[in-house]
């Protein structure tokens, strides 16, 4: 992906989530209508613009990887690359190999712009030895059954480039 020509929009700024962004960050989540309940504010990276949140993204860490997640950008602004730039910090700051679940064909082709592959649920690394991991692995075996019984059009990858070691 070529980070040349990203910036943000005038008036905005991209930071660390502090805890008084907590509820503004659930209720972006919950406006795309993604899954709430593992939010973790210490680990989302926010974009503002006169002091409210437009855009934020989680990267959540386990022992052996990490999770790019609930990434929204809010509606009125859809469109200013809001998204790309956010992906692109997450993906910039992961230290560890780096998954994601997505719904949906339009989110996956998102997402292989930043040399994210689709990957079968078989695919994905077993980590039940670890505690933390086994997190991830029953999340990740949650959506496979979703998909299963209920056709949710869950798209599960893996990001193919460097990480930060």
């Amino acid at each position: 992906m070529n980070q040349r020509n990203l910036s943000l929009p005038f008036g905005c700024v991209l930071r660390k989530a502090t805890s008084a962004d907590q509820w503004s960050i659930r209720l972006l989540v919950l406006s795309a209508k993604l899954d709430p309940t593992q939010l973790n504010w210490q680990q989302f990276w926010v974009i503002e613009s006169d002091e409210n949140l437009i855009a934020c993204g989680q990267l959540r860490n386990f022992s052996e990887a990490q999770e790019l997640g609930s990434l929204v950008v809010a509606s009125a602004w859809r469109g200013c690359g809001l998204g790309t730039l956010l992906t692109q910090h997450l993906i910039n700051i992961a230290t560890q190999p780096l998954y994601l679940e997505c719904l949906g064909e339009r989110l996956a082709q998102f997402y292989s712009r930043f040399d994210f592959v689709p990957i079968s649920f078989e695919d994905l690394p077993q980590f039940s030895r670890t505690r933390g991991l086994s997190t991830l692995n029953g999340k990740f075996r949650f959506s496979q059954l979703a998909k299963r019984l209920l056709r949710v059009p869950v798209v599960f990858m893996k990001h193919q480039g460097q990480t930060n070691s």
